[in-house]
């Protein structure tokens, strides 16, 4: 995988370079105005970049953080511990980096995931070296899977919108923050769809929020839409009902970073007021989510935990970064993400197909993971 290449083979946007031994991360906050790698050596120069907003979007975090881990163990040296040493070491790095964005269950999935690979490899070699090469070699599977998910999710999401809006020749979407591949490791979830529809000339026009306070959409999203020149609008956070109300959109397709058993869903703030307006005016509200974003452990989503930001993010222009807005001494509330209840949403898109609800009108998640787990 290249690591001097700002766009892939599809001419879409990485916001991930890695070879092995190598990461470097697209620093978001300084874009659409500048395009700026950072080298990442070490995890907790993946946590910082994690933390910080240098790289976002569930799909991304998980990426990034294996990847920065990755990079420290191939780099590690002369290791004198036992193969039990090399896993405890890992383990303990990968519940620091899941401390960095605890809203986002991706991360921690991919964090257990490679817990069971290194504890596999600690029990089975007789050196440590080997136990940090399974480790490599697991995060790297870890990246190349996501491009394929994600691509499957699109593929998923441009039928199952064509199928529910059958009378309709070309369709307009809204989408919300940023879902694409500046939030993956390349192609996109709910941007991912959007990109599925223009590939196969049934998008008529794309539409983003800015979305406040960091802009992801803004700043984000309308940069990936028109370096793609798909057809696209950007609207305020605000305009969103009105934009409904004049029938300007066919449907609607966030993301996700948490999915309940139950189907609700934590996204970034503002998905859940476009998901009230959406069954307000009759449109079809999709969130496209890989399945590493589905938390059974969560009966619903009261159990999410909902990460508060720094309120800079709202008191200075430019998501915290610059110049102070708002008057001094007010307090400030800046929840990253809200919930939206399963009973809002229409269906939930991933890359074994689209989740839909039973006879009572509820999502059979549990049933569906355990379906196409044995596929």
């Amino acid at each position: 995988m290249a690591i001097d290449s700002k766009l892939s083979d599809s001419n879409a946007l990485q916001s991930i370079c890695y070879k092995r031994g190598f990461l470097q991360l697209l620093d978001q906050r300084k874009l659409p105005l500048e395009t700026v790698y950072l080298d990442i050596h070490n995890s907790s120069d993946g946590w910082y970049a994690i933390r910080d907003m240098v790289v976002r979007g569930a799909p991304a975090i998980a990426i990034a953080a294996a990847l920065s881990l990755a990079v420290e163990a191939f780099n590690l040296g002369s290791f004198q511990g036992s193969p039990g040493d090399a896993a405890s070491l890992l383990a303990e790095k990968l519940d620091y980096l899941v401390s960095s964005r605890p809203t986002a269950v991706n991360l921690s999935d991919a964090a257990t995931k490679l817990k069971e690979v290194i504890l596999k490899a600690s029990s089975t070699s007789s050196e440590a070296k080997d136990v940090f090469q399974a480790y490599i070699e697991a995060a790297e599977i870890m990246l190349e899977d996501d491009v394929a998910s994600n691509k499957a999710i699109g593929s998923y999401g441009a039928s199952s919108l064509q199928s529910q809006l059958k009378d309709v020749k070309k369709l307009s979407i809204l989408t919300h923050c940023n879902t694409g591949s500046l939030a993956t490791a390349g192609y996109g979830t709910a941007l991912g769809v959007i990109r599925s529809l223009h590939e196969q000339g049934i998008l008529e026009h794309a539409y983003c929020t800015e979305t406040r306070p960091f802009n992801q959409g803004s700043r984000l999203t309308a940069f990936e839409l028109v370096h793609e020149k798909i057809p696209a609008t950007l609207i305020a956070d605000s305009a969103a009902a009105a934009l409904m109300k004049d029938r300007r959109v066919h449907g609607v397709i966030v993301g996700a970073d948490r999915v309940a058993a139950n189907g609700d869903t934590a996204n970034k703030i503002g998905t859940y007021s476009l998901a009230l307006c959406a069954k307000h005016h009759g449109i079809p509200f999709y969130v496209a989510a890989p399945l590493t974003s589905i938390d059974l452990s969560l009966s619903s989503g009261e159990d999410i935990v909902i990460e508060e930001r720094s309120p800079k993010e709202l008191l200075n222009t430019r998501g915290g970064l610059g110049e102070q807005v708002a008057a001094s001494g007010i307090s400030v509330w800046n929840p990253a993400f809200d919930v939206t209840p399963a009973n809002l949403i229409t269906g939930i898109i991933t890359e074994k197909g689209v989740i839909t609800k039973t006879g009572d009108e509820a999502f059979d998640i549990k049933g569906f993971a355990q379906k196409v787990a044995t596929m």
